[in-house]
């Protein structure tokens, strides 16, 4: 039950196998992901046979085969559960999470693909869409590592780093720095229901903020109603809480708002708040709105790794519908994250900021008791309600509380370059690590073509240049064992770790090295190993014979894989160098997309392998439109 409904009388997976054939049932196998719970004396029904979830796929094409009726039995606690249980002490929390190197990282999309999780979430940085894993969401599946890249590492024995709020608590009064909070004026329900709608994503605490503000009304002695729509998404589905505030309980005659209704949209997800149903209850000149402009993942993302969230689109229809002037928008998600170390913390977050705004009818004293009453986490979701006031009376402080200035500037592959030059620079810094001072002229030398011929035909325009300068980096760069080593032991995957992590987790990285992979035989694939600690000393070793690479001395080097690498790099050169001679402005938009398309060539193996295909199969389109000039019409060649 994806709920965590309690069962009514004794109920077990051996006793279903029972009943099952008691009733005839031939074949019955069972899936879980802890098939060593279960001892060799369990009273399974006779022939039944338990296997790991990972057999699934499998599993189902030789059920799909089997002739009669055969039964497939589940056993996996939901996963919104198990952190549910987790945070209650009452379910196995293991000293384990995943964490992905984002330099190592090629943004492929295996990882979604093989978990169809959205706690593996986008990350934007100078080398394009990295993969990251939301902390604070995730569910411990692991399934993500099945994702065929060997960026992913499992930290064992890791505790994650406390937010900014470890060391700076706001007050209400002037201490620690702070100066002292106003009390805002709060709205009156003397005339009328106030209308608060809550949107957001189910398992982040919608209801329970819907839950906070009920309860303040009643302890205040006024009239209050909430009423969840929570359809069947129990976890990352649509959520809205519609909550009325009135003088008496007798005020209240509906506890639905009508369209119109709101008088806040407390917006605590972007796409939640934008959806017909929520814009239905805002009316210009009435309604409030305060958005959090974080981008959630969709589960669009886990199907196609190059999902553009339309952030933009949706904060304009919300600010469309109440008027700019009713509209405010923060990262509340980031700041809260920052600030408090869980992005658990967002709803409240928003909250203590929509109630220092003066848009909800409760005191402060009401709202807090309610917290206290409410028994979870209770210092926590206070200290997240005033930081929430602290950042509506000053976000700037608070911003900079959680960026200072000297972090901006040690942002790194996440700071995104200001300019052309800049981004050249910085890749030329990147390549000569990689390989050496003369491979990194290579690159610049090639872009400075492209940049050149662009000038010619638009001296406007640096599209060509840009589609240049980060393709033949992508290619350039080729993530070959003796980079993988590299990007593993310069520093920057410690320094990462550390930013995330408080103590010195043991890590343990998941590969499938050449030749000594085996393959799984269901699928085809290489199957990953986990390495332990010492493999760090191999890759300390390994990255030092990068100086062979390429050469009759690199082993590495006849592996096709390495081969159709090298050929990719090459065959690119010689691509801008045509599209250079060739171009013209009417050319410059074919050469933009011909010069863009090796940046869909991503991931690792059979993966990379397959994104080539599509890309060369899509270059060929192109090229042949692009080498066949275009037919004056007649009367233009009158």
């Amino acid at each position: 039950m994806t709920g965590g409904q309690a069962v009514d009388g004794p109920l077990d997976p051996a006793m279903i196998s029972r009943q099952m054939a008691a009733e005839g049932v031939q074949r019955i196998d069972v899936v879980t992901d802890e098939p060593e719970k279960y001892p060799r004396e369990t009273p399974w029904a006779a022939g039944t046979q338990v296997h790991h979830r990972d057999d699934l796929d499998q599993l189902q094409r030789t059920l799909r085969e089997t002739e009669g009726v055969s039964v497939l039995i589940y056993d996996q606690t939901c996963a919104a559960e198990k952190r549910r249980r987790r945070k209650r002490g009452t379910y196995p929390d293991p000293a384990k999470r995943v964490f992905i190197n984002e330099l190592v990282c090629e943004g492929c999309g295996d990882c979604s693909a093989k978990s169809n999780c959205v706690s593996v979430i986008p990350v934007e940085t100078e080398l394009g869409t990295k993969r990251a894993i939301d902390q604070s969401s995730c569910n411990k599946d692991f399934s993500c590592v099945g994702g065929f890249c060997p960026s992913f590492v499992t930290i064992e024995g890791g505790e994650l780093r406390q937010g900014r709020d470890a060391r700076a608590t706001p007050s209400d009064g002037a201490t620690d720095g702070w100066t002292a909070l106003p009390e805002p004026d709060v709205p009156p329900v003397a005339d009328r229901p106030y209308g608060i709608l809550v949107t957001g994503v189910g398992g982040t605490g919608v209801v329970t903020i819907g839950q906070l503000l009920g309860m303040a009304g009643h302890i205040e002695g006024k009239g209050a109603s909430v009423l969840d729509m929570t359809g069947l998404a129990q976890k990352g589905g649509a959520v809205m809480s519609h909550v009325r505030i009135g003088e008496s309980p007798a005020a209240i005659q509906s506890t639905k708002l009508s369209a119109g209704g709101a008088d806040l949209v407390l917006g605590c997800d972007l796409v939640v708040a934008a959806g017909k149903e929520a814009l239905g209850k805002i009316e210009a000149g009435r309604t409030r709105a305060i958005l959090n402009t974080h981008e959630t993942i969709t589960g669009d993302f886990t199907r196609n790794p190059d999902y553009s969230f339309p952030g933009r689109r949706l904060q304009q229809r919300v600010s469309e519908a109440a008027g700019e002037e009713a509209t405010e928008m923060l990262e509340a998600t980031r700041i809260a994250t920052a600030l408090m170390g869980d992005s658990i913390a967002t709803n409240l977050f928003m909250l203590g900021y929509a109630w220092q705004r003066g848009t909800v009818p409760l005191a402060k004293t009401s709202i807090l008791q309610a917290v206290v009453l409410n028994g979870v986490a209770v210092e926590s979701n206070v200290r997240a309600f005033e930081w929430g006031r602290r950042a509506a009376h000053d976000l700037r402080a608070v911003e900079a509380l959680i960026e200072p200035a000297d972090d901006r500037a040690t942002k790194g592959w996440h700071k995104l370059s200001d300019s052309l030059e800049e981004a050249v620079d910085r890749r030329v810094a990147f390549l000569t690590d990689y390989q050496d001072a003369a491979y990194a002229e290579r690159y610049r030398r090639l872009v400075e073509q492209a940049r050149a011929a662009e000038r010619k035909v638009d001296p406007d325009s640096d599209a060509f240049a840009w589609a240049v300068a980060r393709s033949a980096f992508k290619l350039m760069a080729i993530k070959d064992e003796y980079e993988v080593a590299r990007l593993y032991t310069d520093g920057q995957f410690d320094a990462q770790l550390k930013r995330q992590f408080a103590k010195a987790p043991k890590v343990k990285v998941h590969l499938a090295p050449p030749i000594l992979a085996k393959t799984d035989p269901a699928t085809g694939e290489p199957k990953k190993t986990q390495f332990g600690p010492w493999v760090f000393p191999l890759f300390r070793a390994l990255k030092r014979f990068k100086r062979v690479r390429g050469t009759a001395f690199d082993p590495f080097a006849y592996l096709a894989e390495r081969k159709h690498e090298r050929r990719l790099r090459d065959d690119y050169e010689a691509l801008v160098g045509e599209l250079c001679r060739e171009l013209t402005a009417e050319r410059l938009t074919a050469a933009v997309e011909l010069a863009a398309l090796p940046q869909q060539i991503r991931g690792f193996g059979h993966v990379k392998a397959r994104n080539a295909e599509a890309a060369k199969a899509r270059e060929a389109e192109l090229l042949e439109a692009f080498r066949t000039p275009t037919q004056p019409t007649r009367q233009a060649a009158e």
